[in-house]
């Protein structure tokens, strides 16, 4: 079901300092900051050639990464993504095996412009896990 590894997501305390290290120390290509307001974040990708580091960064005190970086104040990896054929029907079956999706279980439009869906971290041995439309 699952495809390629998309991404690994990286809540930051500061997006500017840690966008400055990955470009300046480790010579990766970095990304503007993009808001992403239906999900209370702001991401910067660190594209590399096969996959991509998302850094992570709340707008706001309710985002959902600012609960995370409460708990973990330097920050640290907080989701995995993988590619899906087809959102919906892998959604379907999941729910199928028990698995529980986040939110009201309706994809949302993620950073990349296609859909996504966040599987509960209790279902995968501790680990948030996001699903993207390929």
């Amino acid at each position: 079901m699952i495809g390629r590894l998309n991404h690994v997501a990286i809540a930051v305390p500061d997006l500017e300092a840690a966008s400055a290290t990955y470009r300046q120390v480790l010579g990766a290509k970095v990304s503007d900051p993009l808001p992403q307001p239906d999900h209370g974040v702001t991401v910067v990708f660190i594209e590399l050639d096969n996959t991509k580091i998302e850094l992570l960064h709340p707008m706001g005190e309710t985002s959902p990464i600012q609960g995370f970086l409460d708990k973990n104040p330097s920050g640290g990896i907080h989701h995995v993504c993988y590619e899906v054929d087809d959102i919906l029907a892998a959604r379907d079956k999941l729910k199928a095996e028990g698995v529980r999706v986040l939110g009201n279980g309706e994809p949302k439009i993620g950073a990349h412009g296609k859909p996504v869906l966040f599987l509960h971290p209790k279902d995968f041995t501790g680990t948030l896990v996001e699903l993207e439309q390929a």
